[in-house]
């Protein structure tokens, strides 16, 4: 008897080992948690405790030399990823095509979610004060599980700490859990097409 493991599915973890870079992005995302009054009102108006840059800034690597580098690092962490998931990419790489800001205050949430439109999608974690909360991958076989038993790992829990890199193809179900942290939790996402 054989039994072979089909269409696994990849996570990537990494450390991001710069305290200079993530004191840099902290002091950067705070600025623009008290500067960009439209993502404040986003935030507001779609119930988000915190701020997040979502939909409000889509130029962080050109506006501040602090994400420029991180870009540079990201550029790397996911051409690796993308070469253990075995994309087939003609001889190209991916590139960045969208990157965020989320500062999360205490009771801070983020229902579960998939990114269209990208390839690779992930996080970098600039400050995780305890409490702050894990990220919750659901298990992509879920809606079609039907009548079959439970499992223990239908939910696995990836437990961030300053400078964690997290990477996932874009498809993967996740969703960030509450905060009980008395600070803030700051992280950078981004997608990769």
């Amino acid at each position: 008897m054989a039994v072979r493991a089909l269409f696994p599915t990849l996570f990537y973890e990494a450390a991001l080992d710069d305290d200079a870079l993530l004191d840099e992005l902290d002091a950067s995302v705070r600025a623009l948690a008290a500067d960009d009054r439209a993502g404040r009102a986003w935030s507001k108006a779609h119930g988000y405790v915190g701020y997040t840059s979502y939909a409000s800034l889509n130029d962080l690597p050109t506006r501040d030399p602090a994400f420029a580098d991180l870009k540079r690092l990201l550029d790397r962490h996911v051409a690796a990823f993308a070469k253990e998931c075995a994309f087939d990419l003609g001889g190209k790489r991916l590139k960045l095509d969208s990157l965020w800001v989320n500062l999360m205050r205490k009771g801070a949430t983020h229902s579960g979610h998939i990114h269209p439109h990208s390839v690779v999608s992930g996080t970098l974690y600039v400050a995780v004060p305890p409490g702050s909360g894990a990220l919750k991958l659901e298990d992509p076989r879920l809606p079609m599980m039907m009548a079959a038993p439970l499992r223990p790992d239908t939910f696995v829990y990836a437990e961030p700490q300053r400078g964690s890199v997290f990477l996932w193809e874009s498809w993967l179900r996740h969703e960030v859990t509450p905060s009980a942290a008395k600070d803030d939790r700051i992280s950078i996402s981004f997608n990769y097409r």
